[in-house]
């Protein structure tokens, strides 16, 4: 007979991913609200989303990527599911450029709110292709069991680092050929 306490699955990563896109575009938002030129308000909602942008994507790529490499195919031929998670490195390093850009200038100025929103757009077509192409193509071929796996290590990580991580590029070819 089986526990069905053991057979419940609380978490899944695809729905963990979804709900953390969600809080970055509410972040992105709220700084919509704030008035442009309050760097007292602006700076830490910044910092904040920041470290969930960063510390997000290195998740992803330590924990989402490979698996998805290991069991996708986005519905097409071979290379498919390489170039689709090549374009999610790509996206992360655009990401990670805007976070530098932003960094180099006082919140609430011109060109602090210009390298905020060339993060919030490449954040915005990442999401949107991982939404339509990654994970639904991981929800078909991955098990209920390995989703909630896949959870928990992400969010154990993404809680060890709560803090931050450094940017970190990666090459996207060399990330494939790495984990693939």
């Amino acid at each position: 007979m089986t526990d069905p306490a053991k057979d419940l699955i609380r978490m899944d990563i695809t729905e963990l991913i979804l709900s953390q896109h969600h809080e970055q575009r509410r972040t992105f938002a709220l700084l919509d609200d704030i008035a442009r030129d309050d760097a007292d308000q602006l700076a830490p909602v910044w910092s904040r989303l920041e470290v969930q942008l960063e510390v997000h994507a290195d998740a992803e790529e330590r924990f989402f990527y490979p698996r998805l490499l290991a069991i996708g195919t986005r519905g097409g031929g071979p290379d498919s599911v390489d170039s689709e998670v090549k374009d999610a490195i790509k996206d992360h390093n655009e990401i990670r450029a805007g976070i530098r850009k932003a960094r180099q200038h006082k919140p609430g100025t011109n060109e602090w709110w210009a390298a905020v929103l060339e993060t919030r757009k490449a954040n915005g077509d990442h999401m949107a292709e991982e939404e339509r192409d990654d994970l639904p193509d991981f929800c078909r071929r991955a098990d209920l069991q390995a989703r909630h796996e896949i959870a928990l290590q992400f969010i154990t990580y993404e809680s060890q680092h709560a803090a931050g991580i450094a940017l970190q590029d990666k090459d996207p070819d060399a990330y494939v050929k790495q984990k693939g």
